[in-house]
């Protein structure tokens, strides 16, 4: 472990210090930004009402509505002059989502990065790859400092040009790749077309983010890259990646509770939920000068398990994240998300892990069927025509008995989907395919 005394806390001591920095936390934010003393005002909630842990359900929610209605700087509560850094969203709707940082928030991104590689087995023998995006996104950078902080080496390969990544990853010894999952096998895809057996190479972790990862998804990178892997967690607005990771035992990703306080509420009422439940996550920053955010909702589903874990540390785990509430589709009135139909696809023999959803959006993702196309592997492309004809009767038959969806599957050959060297975009409207 990177910080045991940290990361073993008990429980009450580990509230109690919660406790400490929320109550500080809502002080400064009503002080010096408008936008939550508005918010609190109107819910009728002063500083000092935050009392107890549980008072946190008081506050108000921030959305990422707020984060753009607030562009570029109206959710940050301090001098300009002291901001050192700002990472953005890509913002490829509207305004971009803003996130400022002080040198003492580095310096705890760094720490939370580091523990979570830490976790995950890496020392400071290693070196990493990170081929995930530098610039205004947050996985690049945020990766490269946590690691720097840990001790490791880095190569800043940042996404794309897979041939030269592999290149490196040969000559300099690469232990540890850092990257998208999606990203992770286009590598791997290259290797076997170049010939290049990564099996045999020094790659022993792989930690992934910036998208969903499902676990027949995770197996398939093993497989291909002879790798044990790892899932990381973060979002720009709440900090980037660090906030969560897996540890070895891979039993849920870890939330650095000293840094932030987990909630799960119901995504339609936004009550909390009792520990264990499932529904939306939301995060409440409790450390960070320059924005501090109070109870973010993420949008993602997930569940939290406080008992303490197999590895000694007691900071809660959040469990894989099962999908999104904006992604969820809803086929003739059955709830459907993209990361339940990719354990789907990857679940039947012959099918790779590159795949759109095809639907025509009516009222968000309402739609009254949906089209899959799949890719099969080049064995089961060339194999005859009843073999294909099995594997698209299998996929409707298990979509079908485990979704409980009708979805017309359509087979394409390998390759023929595009890639993509940052996030995958599996929901494809069916008007853009016309344009």
């Amino acid at each position: 472990m990177l910080d045991p005394k940290i990361e073993t806390m008990e429980r009450p001591e580990l509230e109690a210090l919660q406790l400490k920095r929320l109550q500080k936390t809502v002080r400064r934010l009503y002080n010096r930004v408008p936008f939550y003393k508005n918010a609190m005002d109107k819910m009728g909630v002063k500083p000092s009402d935050i009392k107890v842990l549980s008072d946190l359900a008081k506050l108000p929610f921030t959305t990422k509505t707020d984060f753009r209605d607030e562009y570029p700087y109206g959710l940050v509560a301090v001098p300009k002059d002291d901001i050192v850094r700002i990472h953005a969203s890509s913002g490829t709707t509207g305004k971009p989502v803003v996130s400022c940082y002080t040198k003492k928030d580095l310096e705890m991104w760094g720490d939370c990065v580091a523990r979570g590689l830490a976790a995950c087995g890496v020392t400071p023998k290693d070196t990493l790859q990170v081929a995930f995006g530098y610039g205004l996104f947050t996985g690049g950078l945020g990766l490269h400092y946590g690691a720097q902080y840990l001790g490791a080496t880095v190569i800043p390969t940042g996404a794309g040009n897979t041939q030269k990544q592999l290149m490196l990853m040969q000559d300099m010894d690469t232990s540890v790749l850092v990257c998208t999952p999606s990203y992770a096998l286009i590598i791997a895809e290259t290797a076997k077309a170049e010939g290049i057996n990564l099996k045999k190479s020094n790659l022993r972790i792989g930690v992934f983010g910036a998208e969903p990862c499902s676990e027949n998804m995770r197996d398939d990178i093993e497989r291909k890259l002879g790798i044990r892997a790892y899932n990381i967690y973060g979002l720009t607005e709440t900090l980037g990646p660090g906030v969560a990771v897996e540890c070895t035992c891979r039993k849920g990703m870890h939330i650095w509770e000293d840094n932030f306080i987990p909630e799960i509420i119901n995504p339609d009422t936004g009550e909390v939920l009792p520990p264990g439940e499932k529904g939306e996550l939301v995060l409440t920053n409790i450390s960070r000068e320059a924005q501090s955010i109070l109870r973010y909702r993420t949008h993602d589903i997930t569940s939290l398990v406080y008992e303490k874990c197999e590895c000694g540390r007691t900071h809660v785990r959040m469990d894989r994240v099962g999908g999104r509430t904006d992604d969820m589709i809803k086929v003739k009135g059955v709830n459907v998300f993209p990361s339940q139909i990719e354990s789907i696809l990857l679940s039947v023999k012959g099918v790779e892990p590159h795949y759109q959803i095809i639907v025509d959006r009516r009222d968000g993702f309402v739609c009254d069927d949906i089209e899959i196309h799949a890719e099969v592997s080049e064995a089961a492309f060339t194999d005859n025509m009843s073999n294909l004809i099995g594997i698209k009767n299998e996929l409707v038959a298990t979509l079908q008995s485990v979704l409980g969806i009708k979805a017309t599957v359509k087979l394409v050959e390998p390759h023929s989907i595009k890639r993509s060297e940052g996030k995958s975009k599996r929901i494809i409207d069916r008007s853009e395919l016309n344009k």
